[in-house]
């Protein structure tokens, strides 16, 4: 028997969870590396020099790579002849190694986890609990892979009960386009197929913990039914010319993950899963001799790529812009924005909702009039840092608000990332406004524009708190200009068409 103290599984698992928030596993890097030798649509290929930069940047500073640092999954493998030297009960040691991995001191992760969530949803300040997933194998070894899976991925997973005569490729091609970019692509798309309705969706997640690997499979060429079915998606995928951040452009995929499992012969469950550009995720085992031993990789690892702004950027001062200036901002324009803006994200445009519907004043030090609101929940700072890492959130989820901030506020415009639905564009056509995306997956690079920041409203939200921020040379694209006009509706089917007229 293998005896395995509670100290090794913790300190183990907390490592990892540290590990993985700022290094990217190198088969990521470098798949990403070569969509940005490629790529011929300049947004998309800025777009990706970024998330390359950011993830070098963090690496070497050992900060997060996203201010999204995920909800915890675990999948555990204990081998038949493992035993444990705890009065703990195994997930009691993970979510121990959850806990003291996001309040390290030296490295604090952004607790985004919520209780009570058909509730309260009242953060639970850790991060705890994970998500495990537990399984009894042959052997003698623990086998633990962690991962911390972003919010705007996860809310991307798709789930379809196919009749077995329908074609899997069929509903992906159909599907992917309705996810938007909020999953941050370029990235993977995790496929299960088969079993019941929640077991396709464990396979789908499981997959993403396989390593970039399509190029080989291109290579040997496939050897069975998922092998065919993962390159035909690899490449079909990649035609619908979504692109970097969608964007556009010639990479949405980097791979496609299959696994399957027997069915009912009358059911064709399939769950699809994308994973973003903060792509975490490692693998270790424990056979009692103490904790998991991580290499840490070399920065040679990475390559050096530097992005410039170009000279037709445009560079804005927020202090004395007015409403009739950004008439003129064109869809796809880079703009370098330096003065004051506020934040606020789901929880707070609830709470500046209540306050409008009661006829009641935005709390004191929050004034959106002629202001810029990004959708961002940062990271805690360390050390000498006016913030951590503060990447945009998926601004979507802010639709619903849209209209009534705009209308009500005084609010000149927005920041986030990805696209805005259909309606939201009319209504910042309606009242002249813009919206601006910045790169999600470069959440450190664009904390280095914040020079400062102090919390103005809502504190007890935690990351979710209106925060006042002071940016210089903040780098963002204008996604929906002041007559509505998006570029995640003109690119993907500019790019579409041309990766067609390649092809010929």
């Amino acid at each position: 028997m293998t005896l395995i103290s509670e100290n090794d599984v913790i300190d183990s698992v907390a490592d990892a969870l540290q590990f993985i928030s700022y290094y990217h596993p190198k088969d990521f890097v470098d798949a990403m590396t070569e969509a940005y030798e490629k790529e011929q649509n300049q947004g998309a290929k800025d777009a990706i020099a970024q998330i390359l930069i950011n993830s070098r940047m963090s690496a070497t500073g050992h900060r997060p790579i996203c201010q999204d640092t995920g909800i915890v999954t675990v999948f555990v493998k204990v081998g038949m002849k493992v035993s444990f030297d705890s009065d703990l009960t195994l997930d009691e040691m993970i979510n121990e190694g959850v806990r003291r991995a996001y309040s390290n001191t030296e490295n604090p992760l952004r607790a985004s986890i919520v209780a009570d969530p058909a509730g309260k949803r009242s953060n639970t300040r850790d991060n705890t609990p994970a998500v495990i997933h537990t399984e009894l194998v042959a052997g003698n070894q623990l086998d633990i892979t962690v991962a911390a899976k972003g919010g705007g991925s996860e809310n991307k997973a798709k789930f379809i009960m196919l009749n077995p005569s329908d074609s899997i490729v069929d509903w992906v091609l159909e599907t992917v386009p309705k996810m938007g970019a909020g999953w941050c692509p370029p990235g993977m798309l995790g496929i299960g197929i088969g079993g019941t309705a929640e077991k396709a969706m464990l396979l789908a997640k499981e997959s993403l913990m396989d390593p970039v690997n399509i190029h080989q499979l291109q290579a040997k060429g496939a050897e069975n039914k998922v092998e065919e079915l993962r390159l035909e998606l690899f490449e079909k995928v990649n035609q619908l010319g979504i692109g970097a951040q969608g964007l556009g452009g010639l990479t949405t995929v980097i791979d496609i993950k299959i696994l399957d499992y027997p069915t009912h012969a009358a059911s064709k469950p399939v769950a699809m899963i994308p994973n973003c550009a903060a792509t975490r995720h490692l693998h270790f085992s424990l056979d009692g001799s103490g904790p998991a031993d991580i290499k840490q990789p070399s920065l040679d690892d990475w390559p050096e790529i530097s992005w410039e702004v170009g000279e037709n950027v445009r560079r804005v001062n927020l202090d004395t812009l007015k409403k009739s200036d950004i008439l003129d901002w064109q869809p796809g324009e880079t703009v370098l924005l330096s003065g004051t803006i506020l934040t606020g994200r789901d929880a707070a445009h609830k709470r500046i909702a209540a306050l409008i519907d009661k006829g009641e004043a935005m709390p004191n030090g929050v004034d959106f009039t002629d202001k810029f609101i990004y959708y961002v929940g940062p990271v805690d700072a360390v050390g000498d840092e006016v913030v951590g890492p503060a990447g945009p959130t998926t601004a979507t989820r802010m639709d619903k608000f849209t209209d009534m901030m705009l209308e009500k506020t005084g609010l000149m415009g927005m920041i986030g990332k990805a696209e805005r639905g259909a309606e939201t564009c009319k209504s910042i056509a309606k009242h002249q406004a813009v919206y601006l995306m910045a790169v999600g997956g470069a959440a450190y690079l664009v904390s280095k524009a914040i020079k400062k920041a102090k919390v103005v409203a809502f504190e007890e939200l935690g990351m979710e708190a209106i925060y006042e921020f002071v940016v210089e040379d903040m780098p963002v694209t204008v996604a929906v200009d002041s007559k509505g006009e998006s570029v995640h509706q003109t690119g993907p089917a500019i790019w579409k068409i041309r990766i067609e007229e390649m092809a010929k």
